[in-house]
């Protein structure tokens, strides 16, 4: 896989973290602590996405 792919791939999963965030924090049902997991994966991937794209 390339760089560029890689870097494609990592920021379709965090868009997709987003919007299941957005969702998630519409909805009175769901556990705080899972939209704070959630939070935490997309921050790992925005960090990962950063440190790849100064390279």
């Amino acid at each position: 896989m390339s760089l560029s792919s890689h870097l494609q791939e990592l920021k379709k999963k965090h868009q997709n973290l987003s919007a299941e965030v957005e969702v998630m924090q519409r909805s009175p049902a769901v556990d705080a602590t899972e939209i704070a997991r959630r939070k935490k994966q997309k921050l790992s991937l925005k960090e990962e996405i950063g440190r790849l794209s100064t390279h």
